[in-house]
């Protein structure tokens, strides 16, 4: 009787982690891992100063992840976005340095630069992959090579210094009801796109040339405009993101956001956008960008070396999106049968 019950037990148990595996995919199960393995290596990790920290320090790259997911849900790919970021950071402390010492009111001025910088990327962008028909790895990459490129030829090479505390604090260590501002701006972010993929028109275009380009083509999307939207936005949320970061360090440097290439990627493939186009959802995307920050933290404070969190992480994609497939692969027997 007794091993009948736990046999049911169990039985019960495997369907419920099954169907919350075919439903949200990985992620649960990453970070209750995480959880469990780094609040027994280190007990600052579960901490609630330490948890604020992580979600600070996540919004940055929930930020550009999101843009990358818009990006990638169109079966496309933005590995320009890290130079974007460096260009906007660089674009911006120039415009500050020089505008606002005369002007003080106009801050407005240089976030619409920041943001319009990051747009023009994207656009160049769009135009490669939608009117060219350059595969999006190869147009983003020479990209990433040009706004580096630009940034440190607009910027010699130096850190560039002159920005005004004003700005700084409110978009880099202002509060709100105690929580630092950039919290709000990705709050906000959030809600834009989460109604723009899945309450508009063009979001539903989106996700229709993600999941078959030419039968999105034929049923009259007009696809090589719906693709520039998705790289002009990703360029866009690239600006926002060198912004913020910008006034996090007070500085403008052609080096911000060289790093965050892989992590957004990462982030989308753990929330389960597919690398092929036509899947994703935003708040499992920022939920992957939770993730990545969190483990990432719990790296450092168990002291784990800088090059082995490179392996880690990148070892965590490749096991997400292989993870994802067996996933997808189950939903298709299940709808088969």
């Amino acid at each position: 009787m007794l091993v009948q019950a736990g046999k049911t037990g169990a039985l019960l148990v495997s369907g419920i982690f099954k169907t919350l595996f075919l439903k949200v995919g990985i992620l649960p199960f990453l970070l209750a891992a995480c959880l469990i393995v780094f609040g027994v290596a280190e007990e600052r990790f579960l901490s609630g100063q330490n948890n604020f920290n992580v979600a600070r320090q996540s919004t940055y790259l929930m930020i550009i992840a999101m843009g990358q997911m818009i990006v990638l849900i169109t079966a496309g790919f933005d590995i320009s976005v890290g130079s974007t970021i460096a260009l906007v950071s660089v674009v911006s402390a120039l415009v500050m340095s020089s505008i606002i010492a005369a002007d003080p009111n106009a801050v407005a001025l240089t976030i619409t630069a920041g943001i319009l910088t990051g747009a023009l990327v994207g656009v160049v962008n769009g135009l490669g992959v939608a009117i060219l028909n350059v595969p999006p790895f190869i147009m983003t990459l020479g990209m990433l090579s040009m706004a580096l490129g630009l940034a440190l030829i607009l910027s010699g090479g130096q850190v560039i210094y002159g920005i005004p505390d004003a700005f700084s604090v409110h978009f880099g260590y202002g509060r709100l009801f105690g929580l630092p501002a950039p919290i709000f701006f990705t709050f906000g972010l959030f809600v834009l796109v989460y109604f723009l993929l899945n309450y508009t028109r063009i979001g539903r275009y989106l996700y229709a040339i993600g999941s078959n380009r030419r039968a999105a083509r034929l049923s009259g999307i007009s696809t090589r405009t719906h693709l520039m939207v998705a790289y002009v936005l990703c360029g866009a949320l690239a600006g926002v993101t060198g912004l913020l970061l910008t006034a996090r360090a007070a500085t403008g440097e052609a080096t911000i956001g060289a790093t965050m290439v892989l992590p957004s990627v990462a982030a989308c493939a753990i929330g389960g956008v597919s690398l092929f186009g036509g899947i994703g959802r935003v708040g499992n995307v920022i939920l992957g960008a939770f993730f990545i920050a969190l483990i990432t933290n719990g790296m450092n404070l168990t002291r784990i070396e800088s090059y082995v969190q490179e392996v880690v992480i990148g070892a965590v994609l490749v096991l997400a999106v292989v993870v994802d497939q067996i996933r997808l692969r189950f939903i298709g027997q299940l709808k088969v049968d």
